[in-house]
């Protein structure tokens, strides 16, 4: 009886570790004082409907299904996502909780299987009913879906104790298993337990010497009951050959559909033009971000890229006045986000073929959408020319601002030049007279901005600002109220002489929305060839996943000019979009080449000493070090608000010591109040480039000299700080009153 007593306990024992650990969710490290990857509650993950690939029989009249089996590659390894449809034809409650899904290998590997959040407590399965619930497993990244063997088993305390479960059954996953949806076909979306249906209607692409910029067409229709509100998913391309190219989601953000309702939804990227179009892909994925997993939501194959006839951009049009014969060319027409309104702009080049030299034309213009809504648009002059030599060209920009509500399918511009003026007196309304000249057509499906994948450059050819502009990388700055995203951006002059930073306009975009970026000022010019290091900046909410945004930037313009000195700017233009790499929260363990972008930080010879002082129970505590810090003297920046802080931290919790140091100090350099530049004096406490020895900061600690024989190791941590919040980067544990390298 003892035996038997002491083997159901052991049972009842290992059955609740087993299912807690199949629910439990992965933890993620703190990052002391940093930012650390949101943790909290867990939205909804939606479910596609892939195919069945075979059942499990319990009985007679019930059975389980395997189905929705999915893999999508990560980082390193790869997410296997499915779900088991149990099929309750009984005349009781059927309890899941005395079964389990088991996942391995062909070869025998057994790989954990972990239960989606939402389905966690999901158990009971009335009769005459069904019940889907979710799970998901990461597997090594030469596991393919093949590979894979699904099993049912029953927790059953009569079998051997080193095991206690009877297999039901397996289902392994067909050779030529898909989860594909063909091209001009549908795929069902679960969102929130309702069916959306999708379909890829059709794919646009247009083309430079770089990258193509394909559109992907996808239509969703609710096919259910209840409204429902799309997720913010991720859309990625996906090539033959494995590459994935992540998409831009227009019009999606709030976005609800209402039963019966569909919508298309406008996808846009950039895929390099070294990359073969045959066999792509929409992917659509859902960032479960306190599981630290993207979950594969549809795979789509694209159809053949659709005709564009019809649209203007890229052709030659002639146009003559009393001066002589025009070329114009439309470049780009763009839709950007500006407050609580959007921004259209057409970029245009005006060039002469002729043998002799022309003025610039005194230019107007409008937009029309859809042929019926007129839009006012001011011209901006973003080249500084006077007019056109023989076989020169000069680049305009005109912009027009409408509610961000606003849809529509075609916009014209109207290309116009004035030909007089108002009332002499400039006292009444009366417009300016103007004649047509050019109508450029473009469909609002193609307003596409140019995606850059990360690393890529993108070049602006503009007349005296030529430049490169790249991002460099990305870091989230942990507060206690909400977040600071940042982004570096390096702008590389291309002119042949010092020249000024063109003001920006920036908005970091994320699946939830836009958020506005503040842009560090470099107010010096930057020699020819050499780079200045922007720093943008916004604050997000606490905890806010940053896996897949983008920061889309373009040149700043007030009252129809690009914006100067310290202007506020009304508008922007020639915007290009970047996707931005995924962040690095690791910490590093010791303090070689530690990453402060742009700079680089060494420190060694780490050293503590405590100073008596008698007849005082405040005793002071030094720590020194030697270091080298460095930078690449091209790169000018603006390191405004950003410290480096060094903090001890005792084993026992009882001792902290802290010192802030300036990035702006890190040049060696200051200014008086008449803007004077100097050499700054070096001192023991302030870190200036180049390689040093001793530098040393210290702090009174009250009774420290009573636990001198308690005080075994410290910690030396390094945060990066911006604006009063901070990210731990760097650590070390570290022996009181000895060297450490």
């Amino acid at each position: 009886m003892n035996s038997k007593r002491k083997r159901y306990k052991t049972c009842i024992v290992l059955l609740a570790a087993v299912l807690a650990f199949g629910s439990a969710l992965p933890a993620f490290a703190a990052e002391g004082g940093g930012t650390t990857p949101p943790s909290g509650t867990t939205a909804t993950v939606s479910t596609g409907t892939a195919p069945a690939i075979g059942q499990v029989a319990l009985n007679a009249t019930s059975y389980f299904e395997l189905k929705n089996v999915v893999m999508m590659p990560e980082q390193g390894n790869k997410t296997v996502t499915f779900t088991v449809g149990v099929h309750n034809g009984g005349t009781t409650d059927l309890q899941f909780i005395d079964y389990w899904p088991r996942l391995r290998t062909k070869t025998g590997n057994q790989i954990s299987v972990r239960v989606l959040p939402q389905d966690k407590d999901k158990n009971r399965i009335p009769a005459k009913s069904s019940q889907d619930i979710s799970f998901y497993a990461t597997v090594n990244e030469s596991t393919d879906l093949k590979d894979l063997i699904f099993e049912i088993i029953k927790w059953d305390f009569s079998m051997p104790e080193a095991d206690f479960v009877r297999k039901i059954g397996d289902v392994s996953v067909p050779d030529d298993y898909s989860v594909v949806t063909p091209a001009g076909k549908a795929h069902t979306i679960q969102m929130a337990s309702n069916p959306v249906k999708g379909t890829i209607k059709k794919v646009l692409m247009s083309k430079n010497e770089k990258n193509y910029t394909p559109t992907v067409v996808l239509n969703l229709e609710n096919v259910g009951s209840k409204s429902v509100a799309v997720p913010g998913y991720q859309y990625l391309l996906r090539t033959s050959e494995g590459y994935m190219y992540p998409l831009d989601a227009k019009t999606v953000k709030d976005l609800t559909l209402n039963p019966q309702t569909n919508k298309d939804i406008d996808l846009t990227g950039s895929v390099p033009v070294s990359v073969s179009t045959e066999g792509w892909q929409l992917v659509i994925v859902q960032n479960a971000q306190d599981l630290k997993l993207n979950l594969p939501i549809a795979f789509f194959a694209l159809p053949a890229v659709s005709d564009t006839d019809g649209v203007d951009t890229g052709k030659a049009f002639s146009f003559t006045n009393k001066a002589g014969t025009y070329t114009a060319q439309l470049n780009t027409v763009q839709r950007l986000p500006w407050e609580d309104q959007d921004i259209l702009t057409a970029g245009f080049t005006l060039s002469n073929k002729g043998p002799e030299a022309l003025p610039i034309p005194d230019l107007t213009g409008y937009f029309k959408l859809d042929d019926n809504v007129k839009v006012e648009a001011k011209l901006v002059r973003t080249d500084n020319v006077i007019g056109l030599t023989p076989n020169a060209e000069a680049q305009f920009q005109f912009i027009g601002k409408i509610p961000y509500t606003s849809q529509f399918g075609k916009v014209k511009l109207v290309l116009q030049e004035k030909t007089g003026s108002g009332s002499s007196d400039g006292k009444t309304d009366q417009q300016t007279a103007a004649s047509d000249l050019l109508e450029f057509v473009h469909r609002a499906e193609l307003m596409n901005i140019p995606y850059n994948n990360f690393g890529e450059t993108y070049k602006v050819t503009s007349i005296g600002r030529s430049a490169n502009y790249k991002v460099r990388s990305v870091r989230t700055y942990g507060g206690k109220m909400n977040d600071t995203f940042t982004a570096l951006l390096e702008v590389n002059n291309l002119e042949k002489r010092p020249s000024d930073i063109t003001k920006l306009v920036a908005y970091f975009k994320t699946a939830e929305g836009t958020y506005p970026a503040t842009i560090s000022e470099i107010k010096t010019k930057v020699n020819p060839n050499g780079t200045a290091m922007l720093l943008l900046s916004s604050n997000v909410g606490k905890g806010a996943p940053t896996s897949g945004m983008s920061i889309l930037i373009g040149e700043a313009v007030t009252e129809g000019k690009l914006t100067e000195a310290d202007k506020k700017p009304d508008a922007y233009v020639n915007a290009a979009a970047y996707w931005l790499p995924e962040e690095d929260f690791t910490v590093q363990d010791g303090f070689k080449d530690i990453n402060l972008d742009p700079y680089k930080l060494s420190i060694s010879k780490i050293r503590s000493t405590i100073e008596y002082v008698k007849d005082s129970d405040v005793t002071p505590v030094k720590i020194k070090f030697d270091y080298n810090l460095e930078k690449d003297s091209m790169f000018v920046s603006n390191m405004e608000g950003r410290q480096l802080i060094i903090e001890l931290e005792d084993s026992d919790g009882k001792t902290k010591m802290k010192r802030a140091l300036d990035f702006k100090d890190f040049e060696g350099v200051q200014s008086d109040k008449q803007g004077t530049t100097t050499t700054q004096t070096e001192t023991k406490e302030k870190m200036t480039v180049g390689e040093h020895v001793d530098f040393e900061f210290t702090e009174s600690i009250k009774d420290i000299k009573y636990r001198i024989n308690q005080l075994k190791t410290f910690k030396l941590n390094i945060y990066d700080s911006f604006q009063g919040q901070k990210k731990l980067i760097a650590t070390k544990e570290v022996n009181w009153f000895e060297t450490a390298e």
